[in-house]
């Protein structure tokens, strides 16, 4: 090496020396981007007994993304909340990432079995997206890529004394409009629903910028196949990649 290439790398290293350790550590750190799960604990989920598998499923999902597992892109922001309540329009807490953080995927699924008793007896998507919207209004999180996982069959609850009309369907009532503008990039993805359930959320609900993706009850189920028991969870490679392909899939934007 000559002189002056010598030169520049002293140069470098007098630099990086000369840099503080936050504003060093601070470029390795994750982009923003925020994820909010929330869980059905209604009647209709718990009778299709799905929702025991999908908590043990939520446990799983945060402690892959919080460690980063087989590449799963890291949150900075995590909520969990159920969706639903004992009258419609209830508002619910959101668990913030701070309880997830240091918890393993079977410490963090008995926490939401504790939090969320199941006991509601509606499903109500609407309040559950508008308690999102202000959340991520609140706490500065605007334009931040969200991605919304709802853990549930899908089937809205329609309140008694509510009367639809020949053109309307409870599909219909559902309202993504909250979500539209809170990023550039929002994702809602259903997981757990039917075929025939998921198409509708596809083609009936409103959306636009917000960018929807559904899998059923039968692909959810494959998790399991792909655990290996005995197995370190940062060598389920697996695990993770069915994770990506399967619930993490992009999905495309709105189609009206």
């Amino acid at each position: 090496m000559n002189r002056r290439g010598i030169e520049v790398v002293l140069l470098a290293a007098a630099v990086a020396a000369c840099t503080p350790a936050a504003e060093q550590e601070g470029s390795k750190k994750p982009a923003n981007n925020t994820i909010v799960l929330g869980i059905d604990v209604s009647g209709s989920f718990r009778d299709s007994r799905l929702y025991d598998d999908a908590v043990e499923f939520a446990g799983l999902y945060i402690y892959a993304h919080l460690n980063g597992l087989g590449g799963l892109r890291v949150p900075t922001a995590v909520f969990v909340s159920s969706v639903g309540g004992v009258r419609t329009g209830e508002p619910k807490s959101f668990h913030p990432i701070n309880d997830f953080e240091g918890r393993s995927m079977e410490q963090i699924a008995a926490d939401i079995r504790n939090w969320f008793p199941q006991t509601d007896p509606y499903t109500d998507y609407n309040a559950f997206f508008q308690r999102v919207s202000g959340l991520v209004k609140e706490r500065g999180l605007i334009l931040a890529p969200l991605n919304v996982v709802v853990l549930s069959d899908g089937v809205p609850d329609v309140p008694p004394g509510t009367h639809l009309t020949a053109n309307e369907n409870p599909y219909n009532r559902i309202d993504l409009s909250p979500l539209e503008f809170l990023s550039r990039s929002v994702t809602v993805r259903l997981l757990y629903a039917s075929p025939t359930v998921g198409e509708n959320w596809k083609r009936m609900i409103r959306h636009k910028r917000v960018r929807m993706w559904t899998q059923e009850a039968q692909v959810m189920a494959g998790w399991h196949k792909q655990y290996k028991p005995g197995v370190p969870l940062a060598r389920q490679a697996d695990l993770w990649k069915w994770m990506q392909d399967n619930v993490d899939f992009r999905a495309r934007g709105g189609m009206f």
